[in-house]
């Protein structure tokens, strides 16, 4: 079994890159689908079999997570099918996209997975926002039958050590979030935020979040605008605030001092010619702008005009870095943390690799049990002795499992032939290995010298 994660986040790539491979909500269903069945092959295509795949779309970071088994081999195939499909999506060539993607496997795509859960790979130091769309992720891949065993034992992990390091570190105690970094920023270009008024544009979690830190600093109005008005209007009622309709957005831009947009729109929704007008509108009295969003709700170009202020989610980012030895201090038990669960992942991922064999083994020995059973079956209908059947269906069930040891003790070559007594003591004796030189551990195949017509495997 192969884990890997594909992706890009703020670390490797600029806002305007991420957003296009963002996905929406909505959008994760047909594009993990669409991605299983170009790992799910036909049965004579050479390719992994047992595909799973999740997707994990946020402001900072796209990042495909997949799991195959199958021959070693087939890994090559799997990371190229998931880079020609990611740069598709993004409409680039995948050399690329490689140069601002990580490619990680089993252990690294582990260990990734739970330094996101914990928050310890967030532009925010510890946020826990991550955690739940690392769940979101989940549950949009389990519904569209993507989600297999591997992937979930990797996220459950991943879940598990996120609350040990949340409850066991002060890792979230040293951070700044998001929505109080973009009030302090807001802050610092208005003396009185209880003087301005305040748009925030969509009605997620994230507006959610930045319009409550805002609320507590008390400004003078505040206007919720959202695609869906009921949606809008729950939001501005649960903040006291008034509901507008997106489609009046440029007429009333002009009335706000800092407007916050974070919506899942793939194309800006706030425009340059609307800025403009709104400036000219407010007599150049400023507007303090913050796009949280991945693709970019206002189009960038209105960074360059002389009395806005926009501040996208990569602009934010030396807010949000805190210092001091605490939160060194409770970063290096996170890793510690980390590194203990990744270990016990690849240890369950390598004994998974031995489930095929075990299933085999089980498979066998109940065909040779299924043969000899019907054999006595046989012979008691015609009145043989019931000891003497027994007796035969011991030693056929016994001839049966040595029959292959031992051809491999009589066939191996005199270099390999120590090895293999050593490996077949202890499957069979523990270990008990009868002294003398040259004696096979396991003694005369037949110590009776009798052969049952059963003995030829199955």
């Amino acid at each position: 079994m192969t884990v890997l994660t594909l992706g890009l986040n703020h670390h490797t790539a600029a806002v305007d890159l991420r957003g296009r491979f963002a996905f929406a909500v909505d959008q994760l269903g047909p594009a993990l689908k669409h991605l299983h069945e170009r790992l799910t092959p036909a049965s004579s295509a050479p390719r992994p079999t047992g595909s799973e795949v999740a997707l994990l779309s946020t402001c900072n970071r796209t990042e495909l997570y997949c799991a195959v088994s199958g021959l070693g081999a087939t890994t090559d195939g799997l990371r190229h099918a998931a880079v020609d499909w990611l740069a598709q999506i993004g409409r680039v060539s995948p050399d690329e996209l490689l140069r601002h993607t990580y490619l990680l496997e089993d252990s690294q795509a582990a260990r990734h997975a739970f330094r996101v859960a914990s928050g310890l790979d967030s532009m925010v130091l510890g946020e826990p926002q991550i955690l739940g769309q690392m769940k979101q992720a989940v549950r949009e891949a389990d519904t569209a039958g993507t989600l297999g065993t591997t992937l979930h034992q990797l996220f459950q992990r991943s879940f598990a050590v996120a609350k040990e390091v949340r409850t066991s570190t002060e890792i979230g105690a040293h951070s700044i979030s998001m929505a109080a970094a973009a009030v302090r920023l807001a802050a610092e270009l208005f003396e009185d935020l209880g003087r301005t008024k305040v748009l925030f544009v969509g009605a997620g979690e994230m507006i959610e979040l930045t319009a409550t830190h805002f609320a507590a600093r008390n400004p003078r109005a505040m206007a919720v605008a959202n695609r869906t008005l009921e949606r809008g209007e729950k939001l501005a009622a649960h903040l006291n605030a008034q509901a507008i309709r997106l489609a009046d957005l440029p007429e009333r831009l002009h009335e706000f001092d800092i407007v916050v947009s974070c919506t899942a729109s793939t194309l800006p929704i706030i425009g340059l010619g609307a800025v403009e007008r709104a400036l000219k509108a407010r007599k150049r009295r400023p507007i303090f702008m913050v796009d949280l969003a991945v693709p970019r709700d206002i189009e960038p170009e209105v960074a360059r005009l002389g009395d806005a202020y926009l501040y996208t989610v990569d602009d934010l980012s030396a807010l949000v870095q805190t210092a001091g030895e605490k939160r060194q201090a409770a970063v290096a038990q996170a890793e510690a943390i980390i590194e203990t669960g990744v270990q016990g992942f690849i240890n369950w991922l390598d004994q998974r690799s031995t489930v095929p064999l075990i299933q085999a083994l089980n498979s066998q020995a109940d065909a040779w049990r299924a043969t000899e059973i019907a054999r006595a079956r046989k012979l008691l209908a015609k009145g043989e002795d019931i000891e003497a059947v027994l007796d035969a269906l011991s030693r056929g069930l016994t001839q049966k499992m040595l029959h292959g040891a031992l051809a491999e003790l009589h066939g191996a070559d005199a270099r390999h032939r120590a090895q293999v007594a050593d490996s077949l003591s202890r499957l069979f004796l523990r270990g008990d290995v009868p002294s003398g030189r040259g004696a096979s551990p396991l003694g005369n195949p037949h110590p009776t010298g009798l052969r049952s017509d059963s003995e030829d495997p199955a």
